[in-house]
């Protein structure tokens, strides 16, 4: 019996390492083609850096980073300085607190910052671009500020009293202990807290009065709050409300009542809104007795609605809300019980809240972008019930950009808003490039915060479309939930109603349109170039998701078992598993015409395998090439199909040095 365990030990090593040849001999051989085709685009990637470059400047130094406001004080981050200003004093006068540089860490990036009630001490979380967990950073403030300790791997921090920090470690992308550690009379650092379902990740939030720290443990579809009360933190947490699958909740804190922002509704809607109204509900319950039997509706959102963020102060709480791509304020007092809705400018598309540490105050800071518009800042004042707009140094303002917003008709008579930008000037726009981007995953929305590039674009004569395809969550709850799991066609018959109606509008034509999508978006994008490829003439990936079939069947892979609740468990759902096949990118490639393909991809990478990559542009190369070789008539267009492997660079977001050099 033993003579025949060892044999089928050594195949299995033999197959492993057989892969990890074949890997590095694909990467090589990856790494030579760019090596080779890359002195090609030197001239114009030079005339593009500088133009960058040129931008960057002239709008960063007017935008600037959101302000933490704290009695007199007032902290902001820039370029990697943290400055403590006075309020009345002007930011002139600001005195450094922390430098990146001081570290002596070249590529680190300050991610979070938070300030101790007493403002005695602050702790910053730091990030490099080759990796996905940060380091947290406590100083201690004052005369003669000092480095008090440095958490390695932390994800999410908070202070619960003046010098009790809780904060949540991450390992292998998932965040599940929660620790409490404490900096005067005796310190000691605790375990306060262990999620056991790997299906669900930890973070720390505090309610806008401070009076309690969540510990908000989430899946994809159902969440779990615990209170931490800060006068009293060193008492174990109490349970809001047990997780209950398809109940997903938030939690705030006004006057002895906790507001509870969920996608549960009263019992007797409960049915309705697991089928089609899935949306948000305000509600409110006692400290005292919190749990779902006692929740109390106190506005529920429209259908089709996105709720963005959501602010209490003493009186009133502001919902920032999205519906079909349009921004747009709900002021709900508590006092007088009634709503104000307040419209934004029609082409903001990203809000970005100031951090309001004072309940009382009456008025709310925030920031609007686009794409192609830098964040201007905007001020809502409860007294006056008035929007005001705030002016900084003058800067030029891109008034000849059009925001256009479309809805295109799907496959199922679905409506998907579509978000078009283009200069006013451009004539015959049917003969102008078009950048169509994707994403459509997760209930995550479209990123559209102000880049550079995109203005870059606009201006040189450029259409940008943005598709809020299903499986995003511009339209609420229901519109990711209609684009996941056995849903994942819907998102790929939107994205292809959204290029048609562009075209069909005059939108530029499929040989002067390209088609953007990172990680999840891959999906999409592949699918429609195997689907559709007529109708795009080049595709450029960054860090995609291609091999869809073969990640899920990976049990062993950091994120898989969190991500059935997205795409499926293909290991034990045969259904599932013919379904993944019908649309992946990876199992779907055949010979044809293919547009030109330029990805991205990072060979650390924690959530896309490299390896999936790699046989996604062998597969795709070979069959562009196959159908090359059997219709080789005259003028036959053989596609450009380009992989980078960057060495460095992680999936998430980076710095503004690294995202131009990508």
């Amino acid at each position: 019996q033993e003579g025949t365990k060892v044999p089928s030990k050594r195949k299995q090593n033999t197959s492993i390492v057989t892969s990890e040849l074949l890997h590095k001999n694909l990467l090589k051989s990856e790494q030579k083609n760019w090596n080779d085709i890359s002195p090609a685009y030197k001239a114009m990637t030079k005339r593009i850096k500088e133009k960058l470059e040129g931008l960057h400047n002239m709008y960063t130094l007017t935008s600037g980073s959101p302000r933490m406001r704290l009695g007199e004080n007032v902290y902001f981050e820039e370029n990697g300085y943290i400055f403590l200003a006075k309020t009345d004093d002007g930011e002139g006068n600001a005195e450094i607190l922390f430098s990146v540089e001081d570290l002596g860490i070249s590529d680190a990036f300050i991610q979070r910052i938070r300030i101790s009630p007493d403002q005695r001490y602050m702790a910053i979380s730091l990030k490099s671009e080759n990796s996905e967990e940060a380091t947290c950073i406590i100083k201690k403030l004052g005369n003669l500020p000092v480095v008090e300790k440095v958490i390695p791997s932390v994800f999410s921090f908070e202070w619960a009293a003046n010098d009790v920090l809780y904060y949540t470690t991450q390992k292998n992308l998932k965040c599940q202990n929660v620790f409490m550690t404490t900096f005067t009379y005796q310190k000691h650092t605790k375990l306060v807290y262990t999620e056991q379902d790997a299906r669900f990740f930890v973070d720390l939030y505090c309610t806008k009065d401070r009076r309690f720290l969540t510990i908000n443990s989430n899946s994809k579809t159902s969440s779990e709050v615990w209170l931490v009360d800060c006068r009293h933190p060193f008492e174990p947490p109490a349970l809001v409300q047990a997780r209950t699958t398809g109940v997903i909740y938030h939690i705030e804190h006004r006057k002895d009542q906790l507001y509870i922002l969920t996608t549960y509704g009263e019992p007797a809607e409960y049915k309705a809104i697991l089928t089609d109204n899935y949306m948000h509900m305000l509600m409110k319950a006692p400290v005292a007795s919190s749990g779902k039997e006692n929740w109390q509706l106190v506005y529920a959102l429209e259908k089709k609605t996105k709720l963005v963020d959501f602010e209490m102060f003493s009186d009133d709480c502001i919902m920032f809300l999205k519906n079909a791509g349009h921004l747009y304020l709900n002021v709900i007092s508590f006092v007088s019980h009634s709503v104000q809705s307040i419209k934004l400018p029609t082409w903001a598309c990203e809000f970005e809240l100031e951090s309001h540490p004072e309940l009382t105050t009456s008025t709310c800071y925030f920031q609007l972008s686009s794409p192609v518009h830098p964040p201007k800042r905007f001020a809502y004042s409860f007294k006056e019930n008035n929007l005001i707009e705030q002016a900084v140094q003058e800067v030029p303002i891109i008034t000849n950009c059009h925001t256009t917003r479309l809805l295109a008709k799907s496959k199922d008579e679905t409506l998907v808003p579509i978000t078009v930008f283009h200069n006013k000037n451009s004539k015959e726009l049917h003969r102008r490039p078009l950048l169509v981007h994707v994403y459509g995953a997760y209930g995550i929305d479209l990123n559209m915060s102000f880049k550079e590039e995109k203005l870059m674009l606009i201006e040189e004569g450029w259409i940008l479309a943005y598709c809020h395809v299903r499986g995003g969550g511009e339209q609420g709850l229901g519109w990711h939930r209609d684009g996941c799991q056995q849903n994942k066609l819907k998102g790929l018959h939107d994205l292809r109603a959204c290029i048609r109606l562009l075209h069909q509008l005059g939108f530029s034509q499929p040989k002067h349109t390209a088609l953007a999508a990172a990680s999840a978006g891959g999906v999409l994008a592949g699918a429609l170039s195997n689907t559709d490829p007529a109708l795009i003439r080049a595709m450029v990936l960054q860090a995609p998701f291609v091999d869809v079939l073969n990640t899920m069947m990976k049990t062993h892979l950091p994120l898989t078992i969190e991500e059935q609740e997205e795409w499926g468990n293909p290991l034990e759902d045969e259904k599932c598993m013919k379904y993944i096949k019908s649309y992946c990118p990876y199992q779907n490639i055949k010979p044809q015409c293919y547009p030109s393909v330029f990805i991205t991809a990072y060979e650390n990478d924690e959530r896309i395998p490299l390896t999936g990559i790699l046989q996604y542009v062998q597969k795709l190369r070979k069959a562009a090439l196959d159908h090359a070789s059997r219709t080789s008539k005259k003028g036959n267009w053989i596609p450009n199909i380009i992989l980078d492997v960057q060495e460095n660079g992680s999936h998430c977001d980076s710095s503004w040095e690294h995202s131009l050099n990508e």
